[in-house]
């Protein structure tokens, strides 16, 4: 079996912004060892907005979700790690906070579906696009970690890929 390093999109919208949680977030990542290589907060349109969100374009709640995308800026986030789209998911929760576990992300700060407090690239093939969407080439930074080594075991390591 061989391993790759993947890359993910998270982004901390309006509500985390409002509600004072960027830095109790964006330690859950540290904390869990996920590598931060692109960090910025920006404030979304609507060309990015119809191009992120186009499946949900014919739902009835569309335009609600981008007015609240709007309403303030956002911070969004590039991580890599091994398996991290799925390591990521299983930190945020379910879409629906009120349902979501305790201990993950929405399961401590979110009661809505909308007002979820975090966006996570469901797939690697995902992720790649909406990290494409959201950062340029000389945003995304490539560095050593000088935790790797501890973080994942020896047989993990020697089956990157």
């Amino acid at each position: 079996m061989s391993l790759k390093l993947e890359k993910t999109l998270v982004i901390l919208k309006p509500d985390a912004l409002q509600r004072n949680l960027l830095g109790e977030i964006i330690a859950r990542f540290e904390k869990k060892g996920l590598k931060i290589v692109g960090l910025k907060m920006i404030e979304l349109e609507d060309v990015l907005l119809d191009e992120h969100y186009g499946h949900y374009k014919d739902k009835p709640f569309f335009a609600g979700l981008k007015n609240y995308m709007k309403s303030s800026p956002v911070i969004v986030m590039a991580l890599e790690g091994i398996e991290i789209v799925e390591a990521v998911r299983l930190l945020v929760g379910p879409t629906k906070g009120r349902i979501a576990d305790a201990g993950s992300i929405r399961g401590d700060y979110s009661m809505s579906v909308q007002t979820n407090i975090i966006h996570a690239s469901d797939s690697s093939a995902n992720a790649e696009a909406e990290i494409k969407r959201f950062f340029k080439d000389d945003e995304l930074f490539n560095y050593k970690k000088i935790d790797f080594e501890f973080l994942y075991g020896d047989e993990e390591r020697s089956e990157l890929v």
